[in-house]
């Protein structure tokens, strides 16, 4: 009886391990972590396609972590802690270059503007940007796509570090904003809704957006490393399915109704603010319509990471840039 009850129990524990193999493999390529670079209205699409269902209806589930800097998202998917990251290629090209054989890919573009506002310690009277003479702004990380857009706005307007302005880079991204209320700096930027909220509070005042002026640029991308991809293919055919349908919700419906379709993600902001930022967005043309990356724009991003002097050589558009996924769905 001993005997038989433990050859039950054996078993049941290679059937319940099975059942668990089963369930694994089941569920496998239907969980991405995804670890956006920060959190941001910037990124409106990502948060209407969890909060209004479209990942779900394609059978995924979204783990969403925040990197806090574009370097730290890198780090994360190279790592093997991230599926998929939501960062600027200018990280998957850095990676490239520096000679890795399973770099990341960009499969999906989601931002075509810098998302970024200029805040002053005061409200903005007719701003210009040469008011900035001789002032200092934290800059961000140097090799960044904020510091990056925003040196070369700065460019087009006759200002140069050293020259005729400072530009801080020693405050790390997720940190801009408290040193800034420490006092540090005259000016620095940030993303929507922390610049509503700022400005609501008195802290800080907005001035004008870096988009409008820095121009088009593939800014914030999707991207894995070349093993996720092929080893996934379905999973990310479908994690872009729902992001063009959330693209698409984003465009098309007004202001309000997607500020309410986000609003979950983003607890503690009123839903007035959100809608604010949204429609900031949209005024500069933030979002990217159609996901893919044209090679003219690319070419504008490697003019940028060489005019800020942090990549020395050419790197491929067909290296870095895989549209093929976004290409079978638009057929």
């Amino acid at each position: 009886m001993k005997k038989f009850v433990t050859i039950l129990l054996i078993v049941a524990l290679l059937a319940l391990a099975t059942l668990s193999l089963v369930s694994c493999k089941d569920n496998e390529g239907t969980t991405i972590r995804l670890n956006e670079v920060t959190h941001s209205v910037f990124y409106a699409p990502l948060y209407v396609a969890i909060n209004e269902g479209y990942f779900a209806e394609e059978g995924l589930t979204i783990e969403l972590t925040n990197g806090g800097g574009s370097d730290k998202t890198m780090t994360a998917i190279m790592s093997g802690q991230a599926d998929i990251g939501l960062a600027g290629p200018e990280t998957a090209v850095y990676v490239k270059a520096g000679g890795s054989s399973n770099y990341p890919v960009v499969f999906g573009q989601l931002t075509t503007k810098d998302g970024s506002f200029l805040i002053g310690r005061n409200p903005a009277q007719n701003f210009k940007w040469s008011d900035l003479e001789g002032k200092e702004i934290i800059g961000g990380r140097k090799g960044g796509m904020p510091q990056m857009c925003l040196e070369y706005a700065l460019y087009k307007n006759g200002l140069e570090n050293g020259k005729n302005i400072t530009i801080n880079y020693d405050v790390q991204f997720d940190l801009i904003a408290s040193a800034f209320g420490s006092g540090t700096g005259d000016y620095c930027t940030m993303f929507e809704p922390v610049a509503t909220a700022y400005q609501n509070a008195g802290k800080g005042y907005v001035q004008t957006d870096v988009g409008s002026e820095a121009g088009t640029i593939p800014y914030t991308c999707f991207m894995a490393t070349k093993d996720y991809i092929k080893n996934n293919q379905d999973t990310v055919k479908a994690f872009m399915k729902a992001i063009i349908k959330a693209t698409d919700f984003v465009m098309e419906k007004d202001n309000l109704t997607v500020a309410n379709a986000i609003v979950e993600s983003f607890p503690g902001t009123s839903t007035q603010d959100l809608e604010n930022a949204v429609a900031q967005y949209k005024k500069i043309g933030a979002f990217k319509t159609t996901p893919t990356m044209l090679e003219e724009d690319y070419d504008k991003l490697i003019d940028i990471l060489k005019f800020s002097k942090v990549l020395d050589k050419d790197v491929a558009y067909s290296d870095i840039i895989d549209n093929s996924i976004v290409n079978s769905l638009l057929d």
